[in-house]
């Protein structure tokens, strides 16, 4: 296959989600979708992911909307929601999968990443 063809085919598929540095399941994606309309934001909006200083654990995960991408942001694109995630926190989410689940202890997001070596017990802090 040559260049012109495989750049064409890719601009019918969405990209591998190996191109960025988190995955989304379908489920969390609805989930996010479904959430930004319940709570009235701009349609453009997209989800930020990013990971801060703190939780028991030491480090915690962080989910918000945004409308616009910062300098140097990742940008992943599922079913029209775009998913920005900044340098940094790309660094310690590689790899990572973002699930929705619910469950018999309550529904939630749950972060299943390879880079932590522990977690607490909620799974919203970890520890590299």
């Amino acid at each position: 296959m040559d260049k012109a063809e495989s750049s064409t085919d890719q601009s019918q598929t969405p990209p591998p989600v190996s191109e960025g540095p988190i995955s989304l399941t379908s489920k969390a994606v609805r989930m996010i979708s479904l959430t930004r309309e319940e709570e009235k934001l701009d349609p453009a909006s997209g989800l930020r992911v990013a990971v801060r200083g703190g939780g028991c654990s030491g480090l915690e995960y962080a989910l918000d909307f945004e409308l616009d991408a910062r300098d140097n942001d990742f940008v992943i694109e599922y079913d029209g929601l775009r998913v920005f995630v900044d340098p940094i926190s790309a660094r310690y989410l590689q790899g990572t999968e973002i699930d929705y689940s619910m469950g018999s202890t309550g529904a939630g997001f749950k972060f299943n990443n390879p880079n932590a070596s522990g977690s607490c017990g909620c799974g919203s802090s970890f520890t590299v």
